[in-house]
């Protein structure tokens, strides 16, 4: 341990560009395409409930009693 060998700048370069080779595998995208990330982005918020259907019956009970006050309003005025 006592002696340090030296590099060669050859070995530095490869050393350097293995690093380099490793850091841009990091950032590549697992998607080859931007449909199959919208696929799989849209699979996912389904799992988590985000495109989940309401069965409310509110909007029809607004829409029946505008639809009372339309027709009441048409019988007292008409």
């Amino acid at each position: 341990m006592g002696s340090m060998h030296r590099q060669t700048p050859q070995a530095a370069l490869v050393s350097l560009e293995a690093a380099a080779a490793a850091a841009r595998g990091g950032f590549a995208c697992m998607f080859s395409s931007a449909d199959e990330y919208e696929t799989a982005l849209i699979s996912e918020r389904r799992a988590q409930g985000h495109y989940a259907r309401h069965d409310s019956r509110v909007p029809l009970a607004l829409f029946g009693a505008c639809a009372l006050m339309v027709t009441g309003t048409v019988l007292l005025f008409g």
